[in-house]
């Protein structure tokens, strides 16, 4: 998706009469690349790509320890709009995201306890959670740059992109295939109380940009 975001991100730059910027920059979505293209004096259309990769490690939440892998990646488009005419802008746009934690239960001395009720938690068991931030989500931000001349310039951005999490669960096994739905309806509540109560991706980033 963000090759394809960027690509036509390029396109639409070539057909500008004016210059073509690139940045790279650094912040709260992760390592990002994008392209700007403006439009008139006012007016920038940009397309980033940004990541924090894939990580795992360990979590505990509500009691339980996890093993847990989180993914952070995002592409968007955007329109910058310069309000006073020069490099502070006002920015909205859509942002495509693949934001994920799988959590999968780690056995603490044979039990587990699910929503309240304590468990065997044995060979072949298991209790996994999953938080998925919206796939598609509205942006909304304040920002500094892509408005200079040729050459070098300096960029930051405040920002959110506006969505909700959603958090899933599943047992399964000899043992916990057996837990009924009303206790797995209670853990989940207690994990949205915990990780589940996401409502935006904030962005606080800078980058050094490079307009030809």
């Amino acid at each position: 998706m963000h090759k394809t975001l960027i690509a036509i991100a390029l396109s639409a730059a070539g057909l500008s009469a004016q210059a073509t910027e690139l940045y790279l920059g650094l912040g709260t979505p992760g390592v990002m690349l994008g392209v700007a293209s403006p439009l008139g004096e006012r007016f920038t259309l940009r397309a980033e790509f940004a990541s924090l990769g894939e990580h795992t490690g360990e979590e505990v939440e509500e009691g339980i320890r996890y093993n847990a892998r989180a993914k952070l990646q995002r592409s968007g488009l955007f329109a910058d709009y310069f309000v006073f005419g020069g490099g502070f802008r006002l920015s909205g746009g859509v942002t495509f995201n693949a934001v994920e934690l799988d959590l999968q239960a780690v056995s603490n001395g044979g039990t587990i306890d699910i929503g309240g009720n304590t468990y065997t938690f044995g060979p072949g068991d298991r209790f996994d959670a999953e938080v998925r931030f919206a796939k598609t989500t509205p942006y909304v931000g304040i920002g500094y740059g892509h408005h200079a001349d040729k050459g070098w310039g300096f960029v930051w951005d405040i920002g959110a992109s506006l969505g909700r999490a959603t958090v899933t669960a599943t047992s399964s096994g000899p043992n916990l295939g057996l837990v009924p739905q009303s206790d797995i309806d209670r853990e989940l509540e207690e994990l949205r109380d915990g990780v589940g109560k996401v409502r935006a991706l904030p962005q606080l980033s800078f980058a050094i940009s490079y307009k030809f």
